[in-house]
């Protein structure tokens, strides 16, 4: 025996209260808010910390590209640049002596970038650490400091 609504009948039952659907008190709502607030309270500090890392990691690999890029240089020109001619020797060809005999046309790096923290990165030949140096100033911008504002370069790689 199959029994099909009525849906022209007016809905005059009140459903049942089921209490399996009932739903959060109030304390319960809290606890949690409570225990997300001292989640939060351990994670978001080690997050904001995240960028100054991800600044250094991205100068790191800037300066790798730049050194490649200058190696390439010295294999076809039988030295590297000048600290006068600088890292805008790798995009065009230095006009100031001594002029590479053997620069390749269209340079050896698209565009010069600027360190993380929006600034040229800096280039010495000779080097004070090796043979030459590349390096970004950190997060000060000045030589010397320390953790974040700690110079970086091609003697870190």
């Amino acid at each position: 025996m199959k029994i099909t609504p009525d849906y022209n009948e007016p809905m005059t039952r009140i459903p049942k209260f089921d209490p399996r659907l009932r739903g959060f008190t109030l304390i319960e709502i809290l606890v949690v808010i409570v225990i997300l607030g001292v989640l939060a309270a351990l994670v978001v500090p080690r997050v904001i910390e995240r960028p100054d890392e991800a600044r250094v990691v991205a100068a790191k690999t800037d300066i790798a590209t730049i050194m490649q890029a200058l190696k390439i240089y010295r294999l076809d020109n039988q030295r590297y640049p000048t600290t006068e001619q600088g890292l805008s020797a790798l995009v065009t060809k230095p006009e100031q002596p001594p002029t590479p005999p053997n620069w390749k046309p269209g340079g050896y790096l698209e565009r010069l970038p600027k360190d993380p923290w929006g600034r040229p990165y800096q280039y010495l030949n000779p080097g004070l650490k090796g043979e030459i140096d590349v390096f970004s100033f950190g997060a000060d911008g000045q030589p010397g400091g320390t953790g974040f504002d700690a110079d970086v370069g091609s003697w870190d790689l």
